[in-house]
């Protein structure tokens, strides 16, 4: 990600109603959605042991879970699972041609950056009466006469990720492995089994240790989420499943709070604006909107689900109108005052604190090697929802500036907070599934779900520490 200045007016900011039919592919270096094709999920009642790899299959991160129904090693217990360790082996099987390591995923999408040609960026809030603007402002900007026309007030983006109204989820019709998943309970000796995995994935999302997009794979960012689970409750920081840790994770949850529920699809939910997210400043400029790529998108986004996994689940479905598929249930609202985060780049995650209680942890991406966070304490000065991109490509005479439609493909994402050191800020990203993966010019980037909950609970002047 390039380089970010905040330039915020104090208009609030809208956001996209105009249609866009679907563009043309998308280049090689643009964020492209996974294979729709996907293994059968495991059968009822089957344990087997879990090679999980930090390998990506897709290039911003998708999770590559393979279960070894062969010459697998017996697994005793949970902990195994959370401590298990790559071993190559002449009879491993070998990896996806499409799968690459964390370090080849970063290259990658630094690659990326260089190709969509951003050389400087400023995250913006669009006026809703440009007349307001007062020109002796430096803050202030003029948006491209094409673009004065668009009403912004009513994209249904925030809405689709953060609002349940409407969205009603039941248990019926669930197969088999989805009741295997909401009746999994922990014991001490149990076998490792892709339900066991799920569930615990779900518990730490429910008590806002975020795991990050969901995906039935036992990676970097759960091993995360419950080491920061562990640190919120008070309990030794092991990264390894216990009693105590487990009655910990289920102990403000209903009891019969499912994991997997059934959720049917609405006429609104497919008549939602997709269009093909380009590469180049350019050709997003001339986006009315940088909307999902397709309503999987928006539905992984919605139910903080890894596409793949939204896949797995609902193999062979349509995605019509009226047709049931089955979702996570996520969670519940956080409703904890934050007023300090601090953004660790070694742990890779944001923690959020309400005085000196840890309230809630982040899988987050903070920095690069080429770009680094800078470190100290600084104040968060201007929060914006769904906000424009004022893209600075090329230098000298050849210097031009594109101005980005807001949307969850927005290189930064639905949310903006910018932070009182100049070009930095806390914001969403257009790929979850490469967070905590990827690099960023110096900003702290989360996902669009975790980036809305910050949003909604911290205040301006809440302190912000990069560490």
């Amino acid at each position: 990600m390039m380089k970010i200045k905040p330039i915020i007016t104090a208009i609030s900011i809208a956001a996209v109603s105009a249609s866009v039919a679907a563009l043309a592919a998308p280049a090689d270096s643009t964020r492209t959605l996974p294979v729709r094709t996907a293994d059968a999920m495991p059968g009822l009642a089957k344990k087997v042991s879990l090679n999980v790899q930090e390998n990506r299959s897709r290039s911003d991160g998708a999770a590559a879970v393979q279960l070894n129904t062969e010459k697998a090693k017996p697994v005793d217990s949970m902990n195994q699972l959370i401590n298990n360790k790559q071993e190559a082996s002449q009879n491993a099987p070998a990896p996806a041609a499409d799968n690459m390591s964390a370090a080849e995923l970063t290259r990658k999408d630094e690659q990326a950056d260089r190709n969509d040609d951003i050389s400087e960026g400023q995250a913006v809030a669009a006026p809703s009466d440009l007349s307001s603007i007062d020109s002796s402002d430096p803050l202030a900007f003029e948006l491209p006469e094409s673009e004065k026309r668009q009403d912004f007030s009513d994209d249904p983006t925030i809405k689709n990720i953060e609002d349940k109204d409407g969205k009603k989820h039941t248990t019926l019709n669930l197969s088999n492995y989805a009741k295997q998943v909401n009746g999994a309970v922990w014991s001490p000796n149990m076998k490792v089994n892709s339900a066991m995995t799920i569930k615990m994935q779900a518990l730490l999302d429910w008590n806002h240790a975020s795991p990050g997009p969901i995906d039935g794979g036992w990676g970097m960012n759960s091993k995360k989420a419950l080491v920061n689970f562990q640190t919120m409750k008070g309990l030794p920081a092991t990264g390894k499943m216990d009693q105590k840790t487990w009655d910990a994770l289920v102990k403000n949850i209903p009891a019969n709070k499912p994991v997997l529920v059934t959720y049917t699809l609405t006429a609104d939910d497919i008549n939602t604006n997709f269009a093909t997210t380009p590469s180049g400043s350019e050709a997003k400029s001339k986006m009315k909107g940088l909307y999902y790529q397709d309503i999987k998108e928006m539905l992984g986004e919605r139910f903080h689900m890894d596409v793949r996994y939204l896949d797995k689940l609902n193999k062979n479905k349509k995605y019509a109108v009226g047709e049931t598929i089955t979702v996570l249930n996520t969670r519940d609202k956080l409703n904890q005052r934050i007023n300090r985060v601090v953004a660790n780049k070694a742990d890779k995650t944001l923690y959020a604190y309400n005085g000196d209680k840890l309230v809630a942890t982040y899988p987050t991406t903070v920095g690069s090697d080429a770009t680094p966070s800078p470190k100290g304490t600084f104040k968060i000065i201007n929060k914006v929802k769904m906000p424009w991109y004022k893209s600075t490509v090329g230098e000298g005479a050849q210097k031009k500036v594109h101005m980005i439609a807001p949307g969850p493909n927005n290189p930064v994402g639905v949310v903006w907070m910018g932070l009182s050191k100049p070009s930095y800020g806390l914001h969403g990203s257009p790929v979850p599934e490469g967070i905590s993966r990827q690099g960023s010019a110096g900003c702290v980037r989360l996902t669009n779900w975790d980036v809305l909950e910050v949003y909604a609970n911290i205040e301006n002047g809440a302190v912000v520490e990069l560490q």
